[in-house]
């Protein structure tokens, strides 16, 4: 078994709420949830206005799968315009 972790922090610059902020969050999470079949959730800086931490996990039995799924995960973030990837923490272990 393969385990793929990954957390990215992302800076929200439009967001001057935390309502703001919490909608484009939960909207992320929701989207990379049904497109890619991953476990996500904001794990970090819940309480800052601008920033965020989501944090994903993927599993399959095999290391490609688990790297290419970050790779796409990564792509499909950094194109969305409604923030900025700042910061990837990326883990694959085996089991």
């Amino acid at each position: 078994m393969v385990v793929g972790i990954m957390t990215v922090e992302i800076f929200l610059g439009d967001a001057f709420s935390l309502k703001e902020k919490r909608q484009v969050v939960k909207s992320v999470i929701e989207r990379l949830k049904n497109r890619f079949n991953v476990s996500v959730a904001e794990v970090g800086k819940q309480n800052d206005l601008q920033w965020a931490v989501i944090g994903m996990a993927c599993v399959s039995n095999s290391t490609e799968h688990v790297e290419s799924q970050m790779d796409h995960i990564l792509n499909f973030m950094n194109g969305d315009g409604r923030f900025s990837v700042e910061e990837i923490e990326r883990e694959v272990q085996h089991f």
